[in-house]
């Protein structure tokens, strides 16, 4: 008898399944979102005092939100929270709007943003070695890699790193900002994974405890100014489709992304920062810069993609 032909070898996916791919194409939608915030942050913030700012921001997306989960009658889920999930949603809610927005913004207002977005993209070391003792998430040899390649992105990008002279406060500040980023990734996570609470439900309590807090600080410390049409028109844009609704499809995603691979993902906003920088902002990308964006890239790439055979 003829000998049996052999089969062909499977094709390597690139992606874990289509859910994963879904999931990082909506991540990287609200990255986009997220990055475009900064430009409009940085117009809003001649006029508005930074906690007063981003409390509004995350109040009203807040009161989206509640409205929508009002409307669709999820609003009973709320009630079937135990004592236990209000405890760590109210941690995230702290972690992740009141002391890492509010951070964030006061950075802003201190410092250039592409030298805020220099340590924040730190947040990806910070979270992966938090992930392996937290999440028994442990990144493998390509994930590592794609890290270390991801950062020496960054640095070709930001070379040489020239700290404003006198801004130590928010350099800081800043700092602050990306460590409670780092732990706020992965709480979302944790709360996000087996996807037991409806990711709707972990925004509406989360963010609604914690821009609570976060507009209360701000009104009580730096009051609230006369707004203008356009701010109030910024102001509510950010809080509807940046917040309300990219907060809401970001932990969607955490139901199947690992907290590294979302750590990275939003780290893409480097790239995306710049881009809408030069596009809105004249900011020109120098050839360094270029080729800074370019390793990054591949370094989030490899992080993303997966190594497996087809069945």
């Amino acid at each position: 008898m003829p000998s049996a032909v052999k089969p062909a070898p499977h094709p390597r996916v690139i992606f874990k399944d289509t859910a994963h791919l879904k999931a990082v194409l909506q991540a990287i939608t609200v990255t986009f979102l997220w990055s475009m915030s900064w430009v409009l942050i940085k117009i809003g913030l001649k006029d508005i005092p930074a906690l007063t700012f981003a409390g509004m921001r995350y109040f009203f997306a807040f009161g989206a939100i509640l409205a929508l989960a009002w409307r669709s009658g999820q609003l009973s889920a709320v009630r079937s929270l135990t004592r236990r999930d209000w405890g760590w949603l109210t941690l995230l809610g702290v972690v992740y709007y009141t002391i890492t927005q509010g951070t964030q913004f006061l950075a802003l207002d201190r410092l250039p943003a592409v030298t805020l977005s220099f340590l924040l993209n730190f947040t990806t070391v910070v979270v992966a070695l938090m992930s392996i003792v937290l999440l028994a998430e442990r990144p493998n040899r390509r994930q590592w890699l794609g890290i270390g390649i991801f950062l020496v992105g960054v640095v070709i990008f930001f070379y040489p790193v020239v700290f404003p002279a006198g801004r130590w406060l928010g350099l800081l500040i800043g700092f602050i900002s990306m460590v409670a980023n780092s732990v706020a990734a992965v709480l979302g996570r944790f709360m996000n994974r087996g996807g037991r609470l409806p990711a709707r439900i972990v925004t509406l309590v989360s963010m609604g405890i914690g821009s609570t807090l976060l507009l209360t600080t701000g009104m009580l410390t730096q009051g609230l100014p006369t707004l203008s049409i356009t701010t109030w028109a910024i102001v509510l844009w950010l809080a509807v489709v940046h917040t309300a609704f990219a907060f809401t499809l970001w932990n969607h995603t955490l139901r199947e992304l690992s907290a590294v691979e979302s750590s990275i993902l939003n780290n893409t906003m480097l790239i995306q920062i710049a881009f809408l920088a030069w596009l809105f902002l004249g900011e020109d990308i120098s050839t360094q810069q270029g080729i800074g964006m370019g390793v990054a890239s591949v370094g989030m790439l490899m992080v993303q993609l997966r190594s497996s055979k087809l069945k």
